[in-house]
C-alpha cells in the first residue's frame, strides 16, 4: 500500500469530533463498506495495516483464477486431439505463467487503491488499529474516534499442530503465488475448494500432486455426485488421492520430505501446500474493550443486521462466521453499512448465498443440497449433461444440472456441475431468493445452444410431471379430451 500519501494529521475527524465511519480492513468488505458509506454523505476513515485489495486480490480468487486458467489452456491444448486437432508439444514456462499471474493483479490493483479511495471520498491511512474502548480505535497509536465502527480484518490460513510440518516450510494461499519453480511433488493437504482447486492447477502445469483429506471425500460439504466427479477429473489428470485419512507427522527424507499418514503409509513430497480451512483475523484488535464478544470459534458475534454486541460497531466478511466468499463479503459490507450509517434495520440472506469451486469441471451451488433434500423429502429434479447439446458439441457431457423445490415448487437449492457453472447458477440464484417456481424457469425463453439448458430442462420437468400426475393430471387429461371432441365436432 502507498504510505505516501497520508499522514497522521490525515486521521482527524472532518468535523473536529469523531468520524461517521471508521472501517478496520481494507480487503472486499471493507472496501465496498467504505464506499458505500461514503457515498452517502458520510465522513469515512479506511485502515488497512498491509495492502489494500484484501486476500481477494493479492492471494486469493484473482492470483488463483489467474492460475486456473493457464493450467486450463496447458490442458486444453494436450486434449485438443479430441476435436481433430494436433498439439504436438506442450510445454509450461513456469516463471512466465507466474509472471501473468502478478501481471494481472498489477491490472487490476488501482480499482482498490488509495487513490481510488480518495477519489470516492474515502480517506485511507496504513497502520495498525487497535480498539482501545468502545467508541475509539489507535490507529499507529493515535486516538481516533468515531460514530459508527465496521471491522471487517477477514480470515487468515490454519495451521494444523502436525509434528515437522513447519520444518518443511509448507505454504498456503498467502504465499503459494510467490512459487518461482514449478514443484516436482507437491502434496496438498485438504480436499476442499482450494486444495482441489491449486492441486488441479499444479498438476495440469507438471507438478505430481497428491491431495489428503481426512474426510470420506473430497468437497465434503457439496452434493456427492459433483464430488465423484470433480474426483474422477482429478484422478484423470493424474492426481494421488488419499481420502479418510489423517497427516499424523512430518519428517526429512533424505533432500525431500515424507508425510506420514494415520494408516502407516507415507508420501513423498518437496513442496507442501496447506489448505484445512481459515480463522479470523479477530486476536489482536482489542475486541474485548470495545465489548465486542466472539464465539468459541473466535468469530466476531454479530446479529442478523450484521450489528455486534456494541451497538455501535458492526462486522462483514469472513471474520463473521458467514460463508467466506469475496461476494458475500461484498454484499454484507455494503448492507453493514447502509445500516450503521443511515439507521437501516435491512437483515442479511443467508438463504441463496452461492459458492463456486473453479474446478474443471466447475461446480456451482446454493441453498439446500442433495442429501439434505432428500432428508426433507423435498423435490430433486436432475438433467445429466450427455442431454445438453452444447456439452454434447463440445464434448464435455461429465456434469449436471439439479434443481431442489418444495412443497409448492419454488426453487430453494440447485447444483450444477460443467464449464461455467457459476455463471449458469445466477438464474437458480435469482429464483431461490425471490421465491420464483420451476415454472417460472420453465416459461423463460433460454438461448440456444447454451449450458443454461440443463437447469432449463430441469424446470420442465417439473413441470411436466406436475401436469401428468395427480389432480392436476387427470384435470389436464380432462381437458385434452374435451377439446380433441370439440375439434372432431367441426
Amino acid at each position: 500500500m502507498d504510505t505516501s500519501a497520508w499522514s497522521s494529521d490525515d486521521l482527524a475527524p472532518p468535523d473536529g469530533a469523531a468520524w461517521d465511519l471508521v472501517v478496520v480492513g481494507g480487503g472486499t468488505a471493507g472496501l465496498v463498506a467504505a464506499k458505500t458509506a461514503a457515498g452517502f454523505g458520510a465522513s469515512v476513515l479506511l485502515v488497512e495495516r498491509d495492502r489494500i485489495g484484501g486476500d481477494c486480490l493479492w492471494i486469493g480468487c484473482v492470483p488463483s483464477k489467474t492460475l486456473l486458467s493457464a493450467a486450463h489452456a496447458a490442458h486444453a491444448a494436450r486434449t485438443a486431439v479430441q476435436y481433430g486437432i494436433e498439439v504436438r508439444q506442450v510445454t509450461v514456462d513456469f516463471p512466465a505463467v507466474m509472471a501473468h499471474v502478478h501481471q494481472v493483479i498489477t491490472t487490476i490493483e488501482p480499482t482498490d487503491s488509495p487513490a481510488a479511495m480518495r477519489a470516492a471520498g474515502v480517506c485511507a491511512a496504513h497502520g495498525s488499529a487497535k480498539f482501545t474502548g468502545p467508541n475509539i480505535v489507535a490507529v499507529e497509536g493515535v486516538p481516533v474516534t468515531f460514530r459508527q465502527a465496521l471491522i471487517a480484518t477477514g480470515a487468515a490460513p490454519v495451521m494444523p499442530p502436525i509434528p515437522g510440518l513447519a520444518q518443511a516450510e509448507p505454504l498456503t494461499n498467502e504465499s503459494v503465488f510467490g512459487l518461482t519453480r514449478l514443484p516436482d511433488r507437491l502434496l496438498v493437504l485438504g480436499g476442499g475448494n482450494i486444495g482441489c482447486e491449486l492441486g488441479q492447477a499444479f498438476a495440469r502445469l507438471g507438478s505430481h500432486v497428491t491431495i489428503v483429506e481426512a474426510a470420506e471425500r473430497l468437497l465434503a460439504r457439496e452434493d456427492p455426485d459433483a464430488a465423484q466427479l470433480v474426483t474422477r477429473a482429478l484422478t484423470a489428470d493424474g492426481v494421488q488421492l488419499r481420502t479418510g485419512v489423517a497427516v499424523t507427522s512430518v519428517r526429512p527424507d533424505g533432500s525431500a520430505w515424507s508425510a506420514v499418514l494415520a494408516d502407516g503409509s507415507e508420501i513423498g513430497f518437496d513442496t507442501v501446500l496447506v489448505a484445512v480451512g481459515r480463522r479470523p483475523r479477530t486476536s489482536d484488535l482489542g475486541l474485548e474493550v470495545a465489548g465486542v464478544e466472539l464465539d468459541d470459534r473466535g468469530q466476531v458475534r454479530v446479529d442478523a443486521r450484521l450489528r455486534t454486541t456494541n451497538p455501535r460497531i458492526w462486522a462483514a466478511g469472513d471474520l463473521t462466521g458467514h460463508p467466506q466468499f469475496t461476494h458475500t463479503a461484498g454484499v454484507h459490507g455494503t448492507l453493514a453499512a447502509a445500516n450503521a450509517v443511515l439507521g437501516l434495520r435491512r437483515r442479511v440472506d443467508l438463504t441463496s448465498i452461492p459458492r463456486v469451486t473453479f474446478t474443471q469441471p466447475e461446480v456451482a451451488a446454493v441453498g439446500v443440497g442433495l442429501e439434505r433434500a432428500r432428508a426433507l423429502g423435498l423435490t430433486v429434479q436432475t438433467v445429466e449433461h450427455d442431454e445438453v447439446d452444447r456439452a454434447i458439441a463440445e464434448q464435455y457431457t461429465a456434469g449436471f444440472s439439479r434443481l431442489v423445490l418444495d412443497g409448492k415448487g419454488r426453487v430453494v437449492g440447485a447444483t450444477i456441475v460443467g464449464p461455467r457453472a457459476g455463471e449458469s447458477l445466477a438464474e437458480a440464484v435469482l429464483a431461490a431468493r425471490h421465491g420464483l417456481r420451476a415454472r417460472d424457469i420453465a416459461g423463460s425463453t433460454h438461448a440456444y445452444p447454451t449450458y443454461s439448458d440443463g437447469l432449463w430442462k430441469a424446470a420442465i420437468a417439473q413441470v411436466q410431471e406436475q401436469l401428468t400426475a395427480g389432480v392436476t393430471g387427470r384435470a389436464v387429461h380432462a381437458l385434452a379430451t374435451v377439446r380433441r371432441w370439440t375439434l372432431r365436432a367441426r
